[in-house]
């Protein structure tokens, strides 16, 4: 496999990662900061194993980070080129979806700019 083959395959994981409306849903749900896992679940409005699934595959692919405190955990926006995407690729379906022009203000409710991660306290 050639460099640009395995760069096509990491691409590809990185789109299906983002093929799955719930995940998109969670970026959303996240982009105006950090959140703990139920607000996560309330924002969403699926069930907290199927959010928590989700959630764990996204931290594991990097695109979100995650702290625990106590005994709640929170997820933030890790990785902030993936909201750039995600608002692109949103506004272009949307646009096409009715009249071609979007109301004002509505390309900050599909991602609103991301919040930045909270920094890691080293030990």
């Amino acid at each position: 496999m050639d460099e640009m083959d395995r760069v096509f395959e990491k691409v590809s994981g990185y789109f299906s990662l983002l093929a799955e409306p719930t995940r998109l849903k969670i970026l959303h749900a996240l982009c105006d900061g950090e959140k703990p896992v139920g607000t996560v679940v309330e924002t969403v409005g699926s069930s907290q194993t199927n959010v928590s699934r989700h959630l764990t595959a996204m931290y594991r692919a990097g695109v979100l980070s995650r702290r625990k405190e106590a005994n709640l955990v929170f997820y933030a926006i890790e990785d902030e080129s993936v909201i750039e995407l995600c608002r692109t690729v949103c506004v272009q379906v949307a646009s096409r979806l009715e009249d071609s022009a979007l109301p004002a203000g509505m390309v900050d409710r599909f991602m609103p700019q991301a919040a930045p991660a909270p920094r890691r306290r080293s030990r």
